[in-house]
């Protein structure tokens, strides 16, 4: 949707030498003088927003709106049940062009966390695009050099881009950091890193752990919250996964699939299929673990876990997708029964490429 305003002024328009630091040093101050100049910013993740993308926005949010500026959170989803302890202040909106256009209209900067690709901002994309808004990416995704963002901050090193949240404030903010944007930095970080069980887990995540300690942020609350909030549909539909999984390569790959006779049975709802596939990576001997969700007649979700010995981002790639060296995904315009005739075997062969090196 288009919206045309003659009097229109924004503050930071395309600049002829956007930032690009797409996996090199970050120059923050700079990035700073960006976001200082602009005065109504809104704040944006991917579709399905997981802890990682609504945390970031959620530390950047309060950081903003403690230095005076017109700042809003507007995503595409709704935020998920296991998150909703991070807006006991309703700062998480959801995208409704009745409700929104007229003030995205004029904001001076889009700042996009966690997405991974543009489109990913569903309609809000179009919005965007129509409109010319100034964006700023803020990810530790890979992206290519030639994409849409004005801006783009990528850093493949960040255990999660709420990590780079926290680069950002340590480096520019005057003031120490609050309760509010320690709970949202300290979400990201905890579910990006699994915990802090990840192969990712450096020690800036343990500063981070350490930083939100100190400001009062309750860890064992938001471990409760996300980890330990399973509905008894959740647990219905994993003792279906559990009972069918499928193990090949002396049990170095394990697969299994989630199908929408499997949802209706179990009364299960998509959120509650999130962590499976790291589940079954947990499994004694596997390295590496496919789940391959159904989500409609013709089309369906992959997603890839690794423990570290194996990457799994080039199986993404052959699908069509990507992601992270250990973690990554999928969606293609097949049902499962084709899936499994069509692109199965070649998952298959370029696993067995990787364990007979």
């Amino acid at each position: 949707m288009l919206i045309q305003k003659k009097d229109k002024k924004r503050i930071c328009g395309k600049t002829k030498l956007p930032m690009n630091y797409n996996n090199v040093p970050i120059n923050w101050k700079k990035a700073d003088r960006l976001i200082s100049k602009s005065n109504r910013i809104a704040l944006t993740t991917h579709e399905n927003p997981d802890g990682d993308g609504l945390g970031s926005e959620m530390g950047f949010y309060y950081h903003l709106l403690d230095i005076g500026k017109d700042v809003r959170i507007i995503n595409y989803s709704p935020i998920p049940d296991d998150y909703n302890f991070l807006n006991k202040e309703e700062i998480f909106e959801q995208y409704d062009c009745n409700k929104h256009d007229n003030w995205l209209v004029d904001v001076d900067l889009i700042i996009i966390f966690d997405v991974g690709d543009f489109n990913r901002t569903g309609d809000m994309k179009d919005f965007i695009m129509d409109n010319s808004l100034v964006t700023l990416n803020i990810d530790h995704h890979p992206h290519p050099d030639s994409n849409l963002f004005h801006h783009n901050i990528v850093d493949l090193n960040a255990a999660a881009t709420g990590c780079m949240v926290y680069d950002y404030l340590i480096e520019v903010r005057e003031k120490p950091l609050t309760k509010n944007i320690c709970d949202g930095i300290y979400t990201a970080v905890m579910t990006d890193t699994g915990c802090f069980r990840y192969s990712n887990t450096d020690e800036k995540c343990y500063d981070i752990a350490i930083e939100s300690l100190k400001n009062g942020v309750k860890t064992h609350k938001i471990y409760q919250n996300v980890y330990e909030n399973s509905s008894p549909e959740r647990m219905n539909l994993l003792g279906l996964v559990l009972s069918k999984i499928n193990y090949e390569f002396d049990g170095l790959f394990a697969w299994f699939e989630v199908t929408e006779k499997m949802m209706k049975e179990a009364k299960a709802r998509s959120k509650d299929v999130d962590g499976f596939s790291d589940m079954a990576r947990s499994i004694k001997g596997v390295e590496i673990s496919m789940m391959i969700m159904e989500t409609s007649i013709n089309s369906c979700r992959l997603n890839f876990r690794s423990k570290g010995k194996f990457i799994v981002n080039d199986l993404a790639n052959y699908l069509g997708g990507g992601g992270h060296a250990y973690a990554a995904g999928a969606k293609i315009e097949k049902s499962i029964l084709s899936f499994k005739k069509d692109l199965l075997n070649g998952i298959r062969e370029l696993i067995k490429k990787k364990v007979e090196i």
